[in-house]
């Protein structure tokens, strides 16, 4: 049984205000897991760790410390994916991760950008006049677009926006917090497989 969720996500840099904003972003995105865990008397605790590194080594830190929990890895996968989210970042980053739950690993594919333009119309709504969507691809599997693409793509669309071109700390937080969740969802399998698995785990607590 599930009496508590850890979540130790990338990003925010290495400040206590950069961090603060991912939390508070992240805490948004994923408010309907949130309120599933208040539903069931779940404690619910998003940690913002900065780099990806940092994210992955407070994950084994909690594994540790925090053994009742069920603890969540939600990191950048910086390429495709073509294996289970633990053979990838072994691979991929060279962690060593013997021992370790895939359904406690998540990425986000190939960066957590491509969660941004699998909404379009929320870019559209938050950079308006001057946002230009043509750059941004069109293909449906978001996750399938090269991380290359992605930060070519929203800087070209957001030049000539009166915030400016896309800047991770400044905009990203932002936007995320404001992303359609059933259209990353539909559009980044990843993404789904997060909102599913935490669901069920939590849904499993009486």
């Amino acid at each position: 049984m599930i009496t508590e969720v850890r979540i130790y996500v990338e990003g925010g840099g290495d400040g206590k205000e950069g961090k603060a904003l991912v939390r508070q972003s992240f805490g948004q995105f994923l408010n309907d897991l949130r309120n599933v865990a208040r539903s069931r008397s779940i404690r619910w605790q998003i940690i913002s760790c900065g780099p990806r590194n940092a994210a992955f080594r407070n994950f084994q830190y909690a594994l540790r410390d925090h053994p009742d929990a069920f603890n969540i890895l939600l990191v950048d996968a910086e390429a495709p994916v073509n294996d289970t989210p633990l053979r990838h970042l072994h691979h991929q980053a060279g962690w060593q991760t013997s021992g370790l739950v895939d359904e406690q690993c998540h990425l986000m594919v190939q960066v957590m950008e491509a969660w941004l333009i699998a909404d379009i119309e929320m870019l559209k709504r938050f950079y308006g006049q001057g946002f230009n969507a043509k750059p941004i691809p069109n293909n449906p599997n978001v996750e399938a677009i090269p991380k290359q693409t992605i930060a070519s793509a929203l800087r070209a669309a957001t030049h000539n926006t009166t915030k400016g071109e896309y800047h991770k700390i400044r905009h990203g937080p932002k936007l995320l917090e404001q992303l359609n969740v059933d259209s990353v969802r539909e559009r980044a399998t990843h993404c789904d497989r997060l909102f599913q698995i935490l669901t069920q785990k939590m849904e499993m607590t009486n």
